[in-house]
């Protein structure tokens, strides 16, 4: 999310919070609607940047809320895809990023038994509703992801 802050010239803190807090609530409310309705009770309640709980109700198509705003798109495009990419990555030879293809993303998107929680339409509604082909996005996730590999375990040791 901070990575796409700094492409739009966005506030990347406030990015980087959406992208954090956007799944906080999924333990104590793995199911729709409570998550991440529940959610974003608790961050209003916290005092948390309205805009950043728009989003994070936005993130679920089923919440009602309508996704409006760059922060809104970029956090629903970002959720599914950034998970798979990192699972692409973590079965590769070594469990590293460095290298990974955009091509090799959409080969396992079409293998529905990979990864099979991922919900592929919102990956690719994702990229659409941002405005970037898919290809561009997810060479832009690996990209991002890369570049705190060693911070979420998918660099060579």
């Amino acid at each position: 999310m901070r990575a796409y802050a700094r492409r739009y010239g966005a506030d990347e803190e406030n990015w980087g919070i959406a992208g954090m807090l956007h799944d906080f609530d999924y333990e104590m409310h793995p199911h729709a609607p409570q998550h991440p309705v529940k959610g974003g009770e608790i961050l209003i309640a916290r005092g948390v940047d309205p805009a950043i709980v728009h989003a994070i109700l936005a993130h679920a198509d089923y919440s009602g809320m309508q996704r409006v705003g760059l922060l809104d798109r970029a956090l629903y495009a970002c959720d599914e895809l950034t998970g798979f990419v990192h699972a692409c990555a973590l079965v590769r030879p070594g469990k590293v990023i460095d290298g990974l293809e955009p091509a090799s993303v959409r080969r396992k998107l079409k293998d529905k038994g990979f990864a099979r929680t991922v919900n592929r339409d919102d990956v690719y509604c994702g990229a659409a509703e941002l405005g970037v082909e898919l290809d561009t996005h997810i060479a832009f996730v690996v990209d991002a992801l890369a570049s705190v590999a060693s911070e979420v375990g998918l660099a060579r040791a």
